[in-house]
Parts: C-alpha cells; structure tokens; sequence
C-alpha cells in the first residue's frame, strides 16, 4: 500500500511538473520565433517600398541568391548587431554584391517608412565599404498586410511590447527561383558559412541549421535588450526528466519486486 501511494503521489507530482511546464513554454513562444520553411517559395505577390520609394514585388526583385534580414529601423535592441554582423561578413567575403548575391533588409514595422530606410542604407554602405551596395543592397519599408504575409512565408514570428518588437535574429537565404533554402541565426557570421549558403542556394539546394539549440536556451530579453538564457525553460526540462527518471525507477522496482514475490 506504502509502495503504492508513494507510485500515485510521484504520477500526480509529475502531471502538475508537466502541465505547468509546458503550458509556461507554449505561453511564451507562442507566435514568437523562427519556424523554418525550408524548401519553401516566396508568395509572388507581396510587395514592398524600397528606399528609391519604388514600389517591388519582392518575388519579382530576387534575380540571384538573395540574403534577406528582417529588421525594423528604430529597433533599441538585436538588430544593430545583426546588421553590423551582416555589414561585417559582407565585407569580409570574397562573394561579390549584386552579382554573387544580393541583400535585401526589410522593416517589419509599417510604421516605418522609406526616409528611414534611406538614412539606414547610407549608414550601412559605409561599413560594409566594397561591392555595388547601391544595387545590391536594398532596404524595404511596408504595410502591416504585406508584411504579416511575408512573416508568415518565411516562418518568422513576431510581437509587439508597447512600440518595440521581441523578434529573433535570423537571416534567410533565398534561391534565384523564390525558394527558401537556409537560415543563418544570431548575430554574427563566418564568411565560410555566408559563401556556402549563397553558393548552395545558386543551385537550388536547401540546409539544415546547425544552431538550432541556442533557440532554445537563449531567449530575447524585452526589458534588457538582450539575450538571456532562459532558466524557467532548462530548469523546467530538467525537473521532468528527473521526474520521469525516479517514475520509470518506481515502476521497475516495482515490477521486480512482485516478480521475486510471486517465486
């Protein structure tokens, strides 16, 4: 009887560890981060302002592998970094702009319009400093409809605290023919890993991502404006699996321990 209280007191501990874990992580991912659509082709009809006020069916714009970084402008938090970590890996490869590939940035606020995206463009050639940024960088402002249809093309999720967004860091690679065939997470970027992913994307092949953990133990800190690692999720995720750990160890003693009786 000892044996067995001590079973349905551990099955119903373990139910509450589990209910309130994963209903905590659904809670907070919910609609938020990067769903990977690889293999995937860009809607041809969403459109978008670039920073000559032209209007672009961005399906139409993608001529060769294209590197695309979804910012907003005004972001006080991970989108300098990402764009400086572009700037940088831009400058540093040995890929030639607006003929190896080319890179599209685009605000995924429609309350930012193309002056911003002008003034971000002129900041952005001067560090990158090389190739034909004028053509083939551009920077794109929209509408909340074209721009939530393009989110959801690419899987990339959004939300909006107060004016600012919590957002991944991510860039897509996308094929000469529309198709989505690799994301580059975080901030920073090798130019082996840039090179490969355009030269794989010139031929229509798609990667897996490597990183993909830190997507799960990092999560953006809205208040700090930064990556933090995210305790509630590891810790949670350990509490269960040692929960389950002790349940399965209950049951197999259990189960020998009837067994040697019944000899």
């Amino acid at each position: 009887m000892k044996r067995l209280n001590q079973s349905l007191f551990l099955n119903f501990l373990l139910f509450i560890v589990s209910f309130t874990y994963f209903s905590n992580v659904l809670k907070a991912d919910e609609k938020l981060g990067v769903y990977e659509q690889l293999d995937k082709y860009i809607e041809s009809d969403i459109f978008f302002t670039d920073e000559k006020f032209n209007k672009v069916n961005i399906n139409d714009a993608i001529q060769m592998p294209t590197v695309i970084a979804m910012v907003y402008y005004e972001c006080p938090g991970i989108c300098t970094p990402l764009m400086n970590g572009l700037a940088e890996v831009m400058k540093k490869t040995d890929l030639v702009l607006n003929k190896d590939y080319q890179v599209f940035t685009i605000s995924f606020s429609h309350l930012e319009k193309t002056i911003l995206a002008q003034n971000k463009k002129r900041t952005y050639e001067k560090l990158v400093g090389k190739g034909d940024t004028e053509n083939g960088w551009r920077f794109f402002t929209g509408d909340s409809v074209n721009i939530h249809r393009f989110l959801d093309n690419i899987g990339y999720q959004i939300k909006q605290e107060g004016q600012d967004f919590i957002h991944p860091a991510t860039l897509v690679v996308i094929s000469p023919d529309g198709k989505i065939t690799r994301y580059l997470h975080g901030t920073y970027f090798l130019p082996f890993d840039l090179k490969m992913a355009v030269v794989e994307s010139s031929m229509g092949r798609s990667g897996p991502t490597i990183n993909k953990v830190l997507k799960f133990c990092f999560s953006y800190d809205a208040e700090g404006k930064r990556y933090a690692f995210n305790v509630t999720k590891v810790s949670g995720t350990i509490i269960l699996l040692i929960a389950l750990s002790f349940l399965s160890y209950l049951i197999v003693s259990e189960k020998r321990r009837r067994k040697t009786n019944n000899l």
